[in-house]
């Protein structure tokens, strides 16, 4: 088990580097803008390049859920289904973190959140669980689709 830990990491990482590319360019096709690492930066008051280290740690803990906790557990044959359920179920942990977060320290995570920018960020997390469940369970791509 311990031996799966780089491949789950490294399948985080690169989920990671899908979901900031869809990011990056949602704005420019007209899309509202999301930053995640600039949230994270803003709300604990800490450099950019910290942001973003943390964004990426965050991608590694959920690659690390899903190879270790999802996976497992749940038997799907569609890898694309698969990875769209737990980029889902990812938007909804990190959603309800955020309002933990607000709940026990009155931090100000919560803002108004429009239609779009909901949208971006489904359609983020739901790239970073396909990209990483096709990554983790590269043995049965052939059932991707």
């Amino acid at each position: 088990m311990i031996n799966l830990m780089p491949k789950y990491a490294a399948a985080g990482i690169l989920g990671t580097v899908a979901m900031t590319m869809f990011l990056i360019i949602a704005p420019v096709i007209g899309m509202p803008k999301m930053a995640p690492w600039e949230l994270l930066s803003d709300i604990l008051g800490v450099s950019l390049v910290l942001g973003w280290v943390l964004h990426f740690a965050i991608g590694i803990l959920f690659g690390m859920g899903y190879g270790f906790i999802f996976a497992p557990k749940i038997h799907m044959h569609n890898i694309c289904l698969k990875g769209t359920t737990y980029g889902i179920l990812s938007l909804i942990i990190a959603q309800t973190s955020i309002f933990i977060l607000n709940m026990l320290f009155q931090i100000s995570l919560v803002h108004d959140i429009v239609l779009w920018q909901l949208i971006v960020m489904l359609v983020g997390h739901i790239v970073f669980g396909i990209v990483t469940a096709m990554l983790i369970e590269e043995n049965n791509v052939l059932h991707a689709f």
